[in-house]
């Protein structure tokens, strides 16, 4: 192993190579031709691969997810570099100055009763930091369109609940979802119901199902990734214990190999 650099030198030999790959004549293509455009979804992916080691307890893995989604950070800085916007120093300058201007009660002499008046106080601060002017703004200005859509249905919510748009408890949205249901249930029951209005009800089940997250206090990002790795882990099971290719069974069959995989997942003490 080689000898452990001072993270500004790592820091800086990350930034070369960027640099290199990037560099018009000896770089790398696939670098070469990319855009922010084309980078984003990577972008994306990586922050999920975070959350998931995190997720997994899988702590010998968060490094180098977070060296993946670090060379994000560099990748777009490199681009915006050439495009004269600006350079790494510049974004992390940035955030330096933004998290001291938001956080006056550590770098200054700003006092809070308590973490509620300390986030109304964040909210201002962001709002300033935004030149928010006389003139009247909705509640849903700022929620990023380039979030996955469960995430910006979460927020969307939020913002409607610090005017009161909300239920007292989780009964109000769970009774939306049945309504919800009953109401896509209605569509699909129609021969001659057009495609967008089952994908209308549809999309109202899965916003009020994040709702009902949100009330529960549940991430339902969590909640649906704990899900999908059980469908996954009981689906390979699946396969183990098939004694044919899963293509040659019928419904039947498939269905008693997945209630089996069901039973012994239940008995797993694994995560």
């Amino acid at each position: 192993m080689s000898e452990q650099k001072k993270p500004a030198e790592a820091m800086q030999a990350l930034l070369a190579l960027m640099a290199r790959l990037r560099d018009p004549e000896t770089g790398c293509p696939w670098d070469r031709a990319q855009d922010f455009a084309s980078i984003a979804p990577y972008t994306i992916e990586e922050a999920y691969e975070v959350a998931d080691a995190i997720e997994r307890n899988r702590l010998d893995e968060l490094r180098d997810e977070l060296g993946d989604l670090l060379f994000q950070v560099v990748f777009h800085s490199r681009m915006a570099e050439e495009q004269g916007l600006f350079d790494f120093a510049a974004v992390a300058e940035g955030i330096v100055e933004k998290m001291i201007r938001r956080h006056p009660h550590v770098f200054g002499d700003k006092a809070y009763d308590d973490l509620a008046a300390q986030q109304a106080d964040w909210e201002a601060i962001k709002a300033a930091e935004k030149g928010v002017d006389d003139q009247p703004k909705s509640r849903m200005d700022g929620v990023a369109a380039g979030l996955p859509e469960w995430m910006r249905a979460l927020k969307l919510q939020k913002r409607a609940a610090r005017v009161g748009f909300d239920w007292p408890d989780a009964q109000g949205p769970l009774e939306n979802v049945r309504e919800e249901l009953a109401e896509l249930e209605e569509a699909m029951s129609k021969p001659d119901a057009p495609p967008a209005r089952v994908e209308e009800e549809l999309g109202d089940v899965l916003f009020s199902v994040i709702n009902l997250a949100r009330k529960l206090e549940v991430d339902p990002g969590r909640a649906l990734r704990g899900c999908n790795r059980r469908f996954e882990q009981r689906f390979r099971r699946m396969e183990q214990q098939a004694a044919t290719p899963l293509e040659q069974l019928d419904a039947e069959a498939l269905e008693t190999l997945w209630q089996q995989a069901k039973r012994v997942s239940g008995s797993d003490q694994t995560p």
